[in-house]
């Protein structure tokens, strides 16, 4: 076992080095982890790319152990994810002070990087779930060095003061040590990705910390610093944060109390279960986690500079949403970076790249919204693995990362008896890993459209083009301007898979698991009988056509013309986390994602995902000339992952007046243009 041993004096040193080197590391390291901004949407840039994370996050203690992991990362990999979070604990990197130990850190990289996968680190250092666990016993054994917080009747809470700046620059020099260590081990070779800086900070127990410090700022006057940049961004600032200042004018100077308004009483009844879908959409007594998130903010900042002296790469904090079960500061970690005290925290904590959302609550998409605003950029560290709301995250939200908790879900003895049985989430990850390079290309460009799931038609005008999508259909053949044959519609879809339980919160320091996966659906009836003219229909059978359509063109997911087999119904999809329903038409048999959707990546060229369905292109401009079909490619499905197929042409398309459909659940690229 490789031990480094390292006295604080030679840490503060390298990491004085090494805050030089960050500085440059833009000019240096082109390659290197960082968040950039494209067409209006922040995306991760890794070895000059975009990329898009499919991710999970393994439970709490699993990379504690070189030989728990080994047989997990090669069975991440198969349910392909390409990035895994994964902790680095303080209490394992420093047992005694000034003394390090980076054998964990080293483990979990080459364990990653030995399967092909990234990593996100999660520091868990001062706090983790609000609590305070995970630092060395030389912290916790000295209260008088390291002081705790305490409740409104003076009782120790099991959570680190923000108060005990001894412990905050404690936290930073190991975090700066380990942050060194990663730039050294793995600044060539970008495995780390991304840092989260403690985890889902916050006092439980009370609303705010009433520790002798505590109580002497709170009775004091709101810093003037924090005034004058609420002042500057008021117009800008969170509405739920602008309220709470409001209902006391505006004060530009005072108390916390005088400008933000009364804290928690003394005497608060309990909330009747009957109340709690109201009360968790609430503020109360947002003056104690406005004074928590500024002080939890400050603390984080001075922690998360000392990792950025040693190697800068992004760096967010999570967030233990407020939620029906947890409605009230202290119920859920009180200055927390929820979303009503955003603007607290982006002064607070400068470096600190996202605020983002550990999403276990109803309204997914809802917090989604709110912790998007202000350009605040999406990551998802921690939710369920439900697939319809993973794609939701990378589609309509543009997020970078999609993260179940608990992802690895089995001991490593059943993990090594062989790949994982594709589930709707790693299906999902599939399509998306594929997808990527064309997804992250057109986020921000309102060109991305997820499809309904049927049976009823969809219009949607998408570029030059007006699309009609029929779902369900094995296929259509039939007479168009010319020949003769009978159009019949092919066979259904599948039945829809059954919803997963939700994975929930666990106990206070705890999370539930990743919740189960929808089951497959049905195969589809028989697909219909062959045709003539210009429809374009199935590959089988090529009968001559007539070429370009006048106005519009509809692309048919046909059955062979000797009236074979028509496409394969549609699988269950969703489950887990969330509780997502199934899927139901275009699941094709075997493959359980709920992904449909449609991306218009360049003028004339289309995406689709999904099927079976048939799609019919108008013309948006028909004084330009006929639709032309221009090429069509197809995708093959390989052990679970999405490979480029053939481009059809001549004789499998009729020399581009037949061409095939969407007739089973899959990738299809078509390219259309217009001629006079």
């Amino acid at each position: 076992m490789k031990t480094h041993l390292l006295t604080i004096c030679l840490a503060l040193a390298a990491a004085q080095v090494a805050s030089t080197g960050a500085a440059q590391a833009s000019s240096d390291d082109p390659g290197r982890p960082h968040l950039e901004k494209r067409h209006g949407v922040t995306q991760m840039v890794v070895d000059g790319k975009p990329f898009l994370m499919t991710s999970g996050e393994l439970h709490n203690s699993s990379a504690t152990s070189k030989a728990y992991m080994e047989p997990i990362w090669p069975a991440l990999a198969q349910r392909n994810l390409n990035t895994v979070l994964a902790t680095v604990v303080w209490e394992q990197i420093e047992p005694q002070e000034g003394r390090f130990d980076f054998t964990t850190v080293d483990d979990t990289i080459n364990g990653a990087r030995k399967s092909g996968l990234r990593l996100v680190i999660l520091w868990f250092g001062s706090w983790k779930n609000g609590e305070s666990s995970y630092q060395p016993s030389w912290v916790k054994a000295d209260p008088q060095r390291f002081p705790w917080a305490k409740d409104r009747t003076g009782k120790t809470l099991n959570i680190i003061s923000t108060f005990g700046n001894a412990t905050r620059d404690a936290d930073a020099r190991a975090f700066g040590a380990v942050m060194s260590h990663i730039r050294q081990v793995d600044g060539a070779q970008h495995t780390v990705l991304m840092i989260q800086v403690e985890n889902e900070v916050g006092v439980l127990g009370d609303s705010r910390d009433h520790c002798p410090a505590a109580n002497e700022a709170f009775a004091g006057q709101v810093p003037q610093d924090l005034m004058s940049y609420l002042i500057q961004h008021k117009d800008t600032l969170a509405p739920e944060l602008r309220r709470a200042w409001g209902s006391n004018d505006f004060k530009m100077a005072g108390t916390w109390e005088e400008v933000f308004g009364p804290g928690r009483p003394d005497s608060v009844p309990p909330i009747p279960a009957s109340e709690r879908d109201s009360a968790w959409h609430q503020s109360w007594w947002p003056v104690d986690e406005i004074f928590m998130a500024w002080r939890y903010s400050a603390y984080v900042n001075k922690v998360a500079a000392a990792g950025k002296a040693g190697y800068d790469i992004p760096m967010y904090c999570n967030t233990w949403l407020q939620e029906p079960q947890n409605p009230q500061p202290g119920n859920f970690p009180s200055g927390c970076p929820e979303p009503e005290v955003h603007d607290i925290w982006r002064f607070g904590a400068p470096n600190i790249d996202i605020l983002a959302p550990d999403n276990y609550v109803p309204l997914f998409a809802e917090t989604l919204e709110r912790f998007s605003r202000n350009g605040n950029p999406l990551f998802i560290p921690e939710t369920g693995a439900n697939a319809s709301n993973a794609l939701l995250a990378y589609l309509k939200f543009n997020t970078t990362g999609f993260s179940p908790f608990g992802i690895e879900g089995r001991p490593p003895s059943q993990a090594a008896e062989g790949a994982p049985p594709q589930d709707a989430l790693s299906a999902t990850y599939a399509i998306l890993n594929y997808m990527a390079p064309v997804i992250l290309d057109n986020q921000g460009k309102n060109t991305i459209v997820m499809l309904n799931a049927g049976p009823e038609p969809q219009t949607l005008k998408l570029g030059d083009y007006t699309l009609t999508i029929n779902y369900g259909s094995g296929g259509t053949v039939g007479p168009a301007g010319g020949g003769p044959g009978a159009a019949r519609r092919g066979g259904g879809a599948g039945g829809a898979g059954a919803g997963g339980a939700r994975g929930g919160r666990g106990g206070r320091g705890g999370r539930g698991g990743a919740g189960g996966e929808g089951g497959a659906g049905g195969a589809g009836g028989a697909g219909g009988g062959g045709g003539g003219g210009a429809t374009f229909s199935g590959q089988a059978g090529l009968p001559s056509g007539n070429g370009g359509l006048s106005g519009a063109t509809t692309i048919h997911a046909a059955a062979p013309s000797n009236g074979g087999a028509g496409g394969a119904g549609g699988a269950g999809g969703g489950g887990g986390g969330g509780g997502g329903r199934g899927g139901g038409f275009g699941g094709g048999a075997g493959n359980p994602s709920p992904a449909r959707f449609v991306i218009n990546s360049a003028p004339g060229e289309y995406w689709f995902v999904g099927g079976p369905m048939s799609v019919t292109f108008t013309a948006n401009a028909p004084e330009k000339g006929s639709v032309i079909l221009g090429s069509f490619d197809e995708t093959l499905n390989v052990n679970g992952r999405w490979e480029a197929g053939r481009r059809l042409n001549g004789d499998e398309t009729g020399n581009n007046t037949r061409w095939p459909g969407m007739a089973s659940f899959g990738i299809y690229r078509y390219s259309v243009f217009q001629r006079q």
